[in-house]
């Protein structure tokens, strides 16, 4: 699969936040942000349809 780029706006102060938080998981953002993706699909998963409000 070919990895696309992904923009977005955010405050300096949740960049910072951001940041930090990868240093101290010694994770890019990118793996943080492709981790976090992935859990939702694991929600979706594990959710039962009568609770899906999409």
């Amino acid at each position: 699969m070919k990895n696309k780029r992904l923009s977005l706006r955010i405050s300096e102060r949740r960049l910072l936040v951001l940041q930090t938080y990868a240093a101290k998981k010694d994770k890019t953002i990118t793996s943080l942000v492709e981790d976090w993706i992935d859990s939702l699909n694991s929600e979706k998963v594990r959710s039962s349809p009568t609770n899906d409000t999409n």
